[in-house]
């Protein structure tokens, strides 16, 4: 999955929860997105658009990255 903006994602069906980090090393939670999005943004060819695109400003997010860090 390269992408010169996502390092990692993971999707939770159970809670509808989208988890992405960051190159930057941020790590944020987007929330209720839809099982289908999800698979597509893992099918997507370019992460970073895909994500510009369908999932910046249409969820809502909580930032965890310092929940994360020591």
């Amino acid at each position: 999955m390269p992408s010169s903006v996502i390092r990692f994602f993971r999707y939770a069906p159970e809670t509808r929860e989208l988890k992405v980090t960051f190159i930057s090393g941020r790590l944020y939670v987007y929330e209720d997105v839809p099982a289908e999005v999800a698979a597509a943004f893992r099918d997507a060819f370019a992460k970073g658009s895909f994500f510009n695109r369908e999932i910046r400003d249409r969820y809502a997010y909580r930032d965890i990255t310092h929940e994360y860090t020591g």
